[in-house]
């Protein structure tokens, strides 16, 4: 059983850690200063970023045709961009030095990622229907990825580093084996293309999300669907599972967003409120909160727990591709058509920082883990580092 307890930077620690006392059998007498030390840290931890600004750092024109994505590893120390010139490059954030390119693609580097929170590895998918494993220490290809009968458009690393999943425009993920390049199972089941994918922090579970307008949930271990998520009424745009997999959040193009039992299968809720497309959807780390982005040129805030939507984040003047929250949980980050990124409270919806500089859309946006790194990609072929 796992038993959730509440914290923020002004909660008493003496409190907190006598109720996890009593609900631990495991953390004896003996254990309980230890106990305290870390919550303190972490308390503090919490408090850190309340009131950081972010001033741009470094302008990287990484590559001459246009980037498709961008993606840190857990420090920020170092990122990665996919280009449509065939090639992943690795770069130093401090120094914005290029520190190496994953060369060996036949067509556009669309979906990448590191392998966090080891950062030892990155996995590139192509549009030449192959995913490649790269060592992020020596650029070295561990392994090529062979099978899809069209691009790959989305992958993930489980969170064990293990597996990697990939999915695919010929209606199939794959899972792949880390240590020996073979290909463990495939998952067949969706009448169209499958444009988002993500583990559980277990790893037992994965799920798809496809243009057939349905989520599955699939058991790893034997690729058997385990449920069919029914209910949008246009194509799934973004999906994913929250912390303790208790839950799926759901986005499409149906304009609403839609929250499931991961367990059983069921709807739980439709978060309405979106005017136009939602176009993506997250929990924050703990996943007591979900924000979803629109088309309609807003971000909403729910509460996981009440349904209901506690912030209304306002004042960007076109679509919202990308929305994420700080590992902290005290600042959401959008980014927009209309080229700049925005900086919220997610308790009060106050818009806090305009990130301004891109002169075209910008596509892609992240924090590194501890949330004073932020990255920007936009359609004018430059990154952007904010710190």
């Amino acid at each position: 059983m796992m038993h959730v307890f509440s914290m923020h930077s002004s909660t008493d620690v003496g409190t907190l850690v006598e109720e996890i006392r009593k609900a631990e059998p495991l953390i004896t007498a003996s254990r309980k200063e230890q106990v305290i030390h870390l919550i303190l840290r972490l308390q503090e931890k919490l408090g850190q970023q309340e009131d950081h600004k972010f001033y741009l750092f470094k302008v990287l024109r990484a590559h001459i045709l246009p980037l498709t994505n961008v993606a840190f590893n857990k420090s920020g120390s170092c990122f990665i961009t996919g280009s449509y010139d065939r090639t992943c490059k690795i770069w130093d954030t401090a120094s914005g030095e290029e520190l190496r390119t994953l060369e060996g693609h036949r067509n556009v580097v669309y979906a990448i990622a590191f392998n966090n929170p080891y950062g030892d590895k990155i996995a590139t998918g192509s549009f030449d229907k192959t995913c490649k494993l790269w060592s992020a220490e020596t650029g070295k290809c561990y392994h090529t990825f062979r099978g899809h009968t069209a691009e790959i458009v989305c992958l993930s690393f489980n969170l064990q580093s293990t597996l990697i999943a990939t999915g695919s425009m010929d209606t199939t993920a794959k899972l792949w084996d880390i240590q020996n390049g073979e290909e463990v199972v495939m998952l067949t089941g969706h009448s169209a293309e499958i444009i988002a994918l993500s583990f559980n922090t277990t790893g037992d579970r994965i799920i798809t999300g496809s243009f057939d307008h349905t989520v599955a949930v699939w058991d790893v271990g034997t690729g058997r669907k385990l449920h069919t998520l029914i209910g949008h009424r246009a194509e799934i745009s973004s999906a994913q599972f929250n912390w303790d997999c208790s839950l799926i959040v759901t986005g499409s193009m149906d304009k609403t967003c839609m929250l499931w039992n991961a367990v059983t299968g069921t709807r739980v809720a439709t978060l309405t409120g979106h005017d136009d497309e939602v176009l993506d959807v997250c929990f924050d780390y703990t996943g007591q909160r979900i924000a979803t982005s629109s088309a309609d040129g807003s971000a909403r805030v729910y509460n996981a727990e009440t349904k209901k939507c506690i912030a209304k984040l306002e004042g960007h003047g076109g679509e919202i591709s990308k929305i994420c929250f700080n590992p902290q949980g005290s600042r959401i980050l959008t980014a927009s058509s209309d080229k700049t990124a925005r900086l919220w409270d997610p308790h009060t919806g106050q818009c806090i920082q305009i990130l301004e500089g891109h002169t075209d859309e910008i596509f892609s946006c992240a924090f590194n883990y501890k949330g004073d790194i932020i990255i920007t990609g936009s359609k004018d072929n430059t990154c952007r580092i904010w710190r």
